[in-house]
């Protein structure tokens, strides 16, 4: 029973553009990555979904809701597909992060997988507890269309994680990899586990703007 899983990155906001890092702050498109989740939807028009699953995170949902456009099919959201919570560090430049919590930086940086920042007014969790949350999170959908086609809509660190669970990468290896906005990652999912099939497409986004109808 393998379920075939398409990954996507959400579009650019502005804080992605200027490494502000947004957690679970709920940070809208910018122009564009409107444009990247149009180029997106028009590129996945003709795959045979069974449904569309999103992060509850506005970036994440207005990305899902441009492929879900093309498709007539069940829209799902889920908070267990957000990014990473990063406590104190939200909203910060990653400069601001060096500058003020040079400790704790540098930890984060060093992969620390069961280090904690500090939590401030949200939520910090480590790598790991991220990494086992989001995993199962992918999993509990993928089970809940088994031998079907799915589209996930989520976040950078949430498809780094499904990476390494694909790939058998240790979380306390360096990302030696890119996860770019709204890339299609194909994975499929079989007797618990996921396996990559192709990584880091982004054909679709050398579309010119004018072109998206």
């Amino acid at each position: 029973m393998t379920t075939e899983l398409l990954l996507i990155r959400h579009g650019e906001t502005a804080w992605n553009a200027v490494r502000r890092l947004q957690g679970h702050l709920d940070i809208g498109l910018n122009d564009a990555g409107r444009g990247q989740a149009a180029a997106l939807a028009k590129a996945l028009a003709a795959e045979p979904l069974a449904a569309i699953v999103s992060s509850d995170l506005q970036r994440a949902m207005h990305t899902a809701q441009a492929v879900a456009q093309y498709h007539h099919v069940p829209f799902h959201t889920d908070r267990e597909l957000r990014e990473r919570g990063y406590g104190v560090f939200e909203g910060l430049l990653y400069t601001e992060i060096a500058e003020r919590y040079p400790d704790d930086f540098a930890a984060w940086q060093g992969r620390h997988i069961d280090a904690v920042m500090p939590h401030g007014d949200r939520h910090a969790e480590s790598f790991r507890h991220f990494y086992e949350r989001s995993v199962a999170a992918i999993g509990r959908w993928a089970d809940q269309y088994a031998e079907r086609h799915l589209v996930v809509v989520a976040h950078g660190g949430v498809l780094e994680c499904a990476y390494r669970a694909a790939t058998g990468m240790t979380l306390e290896s360096p990302r030696d990899f890119q996860v770019r906005n709204a890339s299609i990652n194909r994975f499929t999912w079989s007797d618990g586990k996921l396996a990559l099939k192709h990584w880091g497409d982004v054909d679709h986004l050398a579309i010119s703007l004018d072109d998206i109808v």
